[in-house]
């Protein structure tokens, strides 16, 4: 039994994937190795805490893909998921514990649990779904307007935390999949334009001042080094001495002395970058491009529509927060707190991204290899 379940599941991994993402992951835990909190007195280490989170989230990797996930695409399961999903993110306004200003986590005693991670991959499953059966009605404006009031439930509840990167994700989230969907560039304009006027509204009258500053400072963070404009001023200084070679494992002083604050995680990227200096930063997107190929390569592959837009989805939940970590790290973006995958510290966000590339390797097991719309002679709807 043993045996065989192992068998399954080694014989549907992507290898090439695998090796891309530890990569990654021992470029984060090289970073905090080398800036632990035993070297500048805080305790128990990032590094050590790490190692045993990837080794759970390894395991989940496993396990997942080995599993047949064709009950994903029955209205029942994504249903329950749904609501699974939005009673946890409800559930932490009144058992949440507050860090950074946020209630983000439950606290366990022996860990945390971040709801908000695990919300992301289930709205992904939610989209897939829904615009697996409705792709070829996309044109209508009910079907956007619909997933989005999907995904505007989690926005909300992301946003109310306040969570400003989780809520920035989820619209990126759906936005990302209602392209790929089909929509019409008219339904594109009057999606913008209504995100253009919620953020008007937004701005005049639910952003709180410091959210406020966040915006101010992204475009000009020099107008207050001694303030909001800190954090940002400080990775963009942190990422610029790294120059071309770095400073060095261990030698980055940006970091090791605290000047840069929360190197473990939303400036991790920052911490890596001065350590490994533009040629590191060039391996290391490198190492996310490969990631994002193979992704998009099992997605072209899926066996039904829901595949294919699960596995677009899954490229989305890797990339934005990518795109959003490297932004606010070099100055482009605001800070929005948002962590790098596989890199940063948190065993929430990890397991959770092991848990979704694992789920694409268990529905490689009945991937297509014929055309993209037949699959034993018929069409896949």
């Amino acid at each position: 039994m043993n045996k065989s379940f192992f068998t399954t599941a080694i014989g549907q991994i992507d290898w090439v994937l695998v090796i891309a993402v530890l990569l990654l992951v021992c470029a984060g835990l090289v970073t905090m190795n080398a800036f632990s909190p035993e070297a500048v007195g805080r305790g128990a280490g990032f590094f050590e805490q790490q190692l045993a989170w990837l080794i759970v989230g390894v395991a989940v990797f496993f396990v997942a893909s080995a599993i047949d996930w064709r009950f994903l695409r029955t209205t029942p399961v994504v249903v329950t998921i749904f609501l699974i999903s939005i009673l946890a993110l409800f559930l932490l306004f009144f058992l949440g514990t507050i860090t950074k200003g946020a209630l983000s986590r439950f606290d366990l005693g022996a860990f945390f649990i971040q709801p908000s991670d695990p919300a992301k991959l289930a709205l992904v499953i939610i989209l897939a779904k829904y615009f697996s059966r409705r792709h070829v009605e996309i044109a209508r404006t009910r079907h956007v307007i619909v997933s989005g009031l999907y995904a505007l439930i989690f926005f909300i509840l992301l946003f109310l935390q306040p969570d400003l990167g989780g809520a920035i994700i989820v619209f990126a989230l759906w936005f990302g999949m209602v392209l790929v969907s089909g929509i019409s560039m008219r339904h594109v304009a009057i999606v913008l334009a209504t995100v253009a006027l919620v953020f008007g509204s937004l701005w005049g009258f639910v952003f709180e001042d410091y959210q406020k500053d966040r915006i101010k400072i992204f475009l000009n963070p020099l107008t207050d080094i001694q303030g909001a404009g800190y954090n940002a001023y400080q990775s963009m200084v942190t990422v610029g001495s790294g120059q071309l070679v770095g400073r060095g494992i261990g030698f980055g002083t940006q970091s090791r002395l605290e000047f840069l604050p929360e190197y473990e995680t939303d400036f991790i990227f920052a911490a890596f970058a001065e350590e490994w200096g533009f040629i590191g930063v060039i391996l290391l997107v490198a190492c996310f491009g490969v990631l994002l190929w193979r992704i998009i390569r099992e997605a072209i592959h899926g066996a039904t529509n829901f595949e294919r837009l699960f596995g677009i989805g899954v490229a989305l939940l890797m990339f934005v927060p990518f795109v959003i970590h490297v932004g606010m790290n070099v100055g482009v973006l605001p800070i929005t707190g948002t962590v790098l995958p596989f890199v940063s510290y948190g065993g929430s966000h990890l397991i959770i991204e092991f848990l979704a590339l694992g789920m694409l390797m268990g529905m490689r097991r009945y991937r297509r290899t014929a055309h993209p719309d037949l699959v034993g002679g018929e069409v896949v709807m």
